[in-house]
C-alpha cells in the first residue's frame, strides 16, 4: 500500500506542476505593433483610438511603434499633454522608427507624435493597460512615468508611482500571434501531462 500511497503522490505532483505550466504560459506578456499593418503614421488616418479600442493590454505586454524616423518620433506624454497635444515636455521621447515600449504599470499610457500638428490630426494613442485580465477597469488619471530615457530608448518610462525602468521588449511577432500560439502550445503540453498523470492514478 506505501507504492501506491508514493505513486499517486507522485501522479499528483506531476498534474500540479502541469498546472504551474499552463498558468506560466497564459500570463506570457504579448507583443502589439502600434497600428497594426499602418504603422505609426498620418498616412491614410489611421485610427489609433479604434486600434487601442479593439485591443486587450495586459502588464509586460510590449507595444511596437514602426514609422520613418525623418518624418515621426514617439513622445509618451500625461494626460493633459495627450489632450491638448502639447509636446514641450514630454515624459520620454523615443526616436530609432522602431521603438518598442513595455508597459509595466496598469492605467493608461499616452503617447504621441511630436513632429509638428501630426497629434492634431490624429497621430496620437491612449494605451490602457487592465488591472486584471479583464478589461473593465474604471480609466486612471495619468501615470507618473520616471525621467525620460535617452532618444530612441528602448527602455520604457515605468509608470504608477514606481521610478524604475523596464528591460528592452521583445521584437514583435506578427501582432501578438506568436503568444497565442504559444499559449496554445503550452495548453497542449500541459492537458497531455494530466492525461498521462491521471491514466497513472487508473493504473494504481
Amino acid at each position: 500500500m506505501g507504492g501506491a500511497a508514493r505513486r499517486r503522490g507522485s501522479a499528483m505532483a506531476v498534474a500540479a506542476l502541469a498546472v504551474v505550466v499552463v498558468s506560466a504560459g497564459m500570463a506570457a506578456a504579448a507583443v502589439y505593433e502600434v497600428g497594426d499593418k499602418a504603422g505609426w503614421t498620418i498616412m491614410g488616418n489611421p485610427n489609433y483610438s479604434d486600434w487601442a479600442a479593439s485591443k486587450k493590454f495586459l502588464l509586460g505586454d510590449t507595444v511596437v511603434f514602426t514609422y520613418n524616423k525623418q518624418f515621426h518620433n514617439v513622445m509618451a506624454v500625461s494626460k493633459a499633454d495627450y489632450k491638448n497635444c502639447d509636446t514641450s515636455k514630454p515624459i520620454a521621447t523615443w526616436s530609432t522608427g522602431n521603438d518598442s515600449v513595455v508597459l509595466n504599470a496598469t492605467g493608461h499610457h499616452y503617447f504621441l507624435c511630436g513632429f509638428p500638428g501630426h497629434c492634431a490630426i490624429g497621430q496620437k494613442v491612449d494605451i490602457r493597460v487592465a488591472t486584471s485580465g479583464h478589461s473593465s477597469a474604471a480609466p486612471s488619471g495619468a501615470p507618473s512615468m520616471a525621467p525620460a530615457p535617452a532618444s530612441g530608448s528602448s527602455e520604457a518610462p515605468a509608470a504608477g508611482g514606481s521610478s524604475g525602468r523596464a528591460a528592452a521588449a521583445p521584437s514583435p511577432h506578427g501582432n501578438a500571434a506568436t503568444p497565442a500560439v504559444g499559449r496554445s502550445v503550452v495548453t497542449a503540453i500541459a492537458v497531455s501531462v494530466l492525461s498521462v498523470a491521471a491514466a497513472g492514478l487508473n493504473l494504481l
